[in-house]
């Protein structure tokens, strides 16, 4: 089990950055993989960015080139920098820490990003 905490999320003009930060209960080492995901307005949830325990990263094609997840293992933090902002990128985002072996996700409970003049 593990209790995660979004942060980082605000309003922001198109072009602009922000940096998410999530921050674990626990080792993030022993976690399979951190991601993110997010849900716009009237849309489904979809997968942002993931990282796994080998360090191995794979994004979105709506963010490919703009967004880059890392961690901080001392921390237990794992990060989501987003730059080139644009209005599509509003939504909440969520850290989700994926269990492979037993098929468990936890999820946070979001931040709100906000792109717009």
């Amino acid at each position: 089990q593990v209790q995660l905490v979004e942060s980082g999320g605000g309003l922001v003009q198109p072009g602009g950055s922000l940096r998410l930060s999530c921050a674990a209960s626990r080792n993030i080492s022993s976690i399979n993989a951190m991601a993110w995901y997010r849900q716009g307005s009237g849309l489904k949830r979809e997968s942002v960015a993931t990282i796994t325990s080998g360090g191995t990263t794979t994004y979105s094609a709506s963010v490919k080139g703009r967004f880059t997840i890392s961690r901080d293992h001392a921390k237990n933090t794992v990060y989501l920098q987003m730059n080139s902002l644009k209005p599509e990128d509003t939504a909440v985002y969520y850290c989700v820490a994926q269990f492979l072996r037993v098929h468990m996700d936890y999820w946070g409970k979001g931040t709100l990003v906000t792109v717009s003049s």
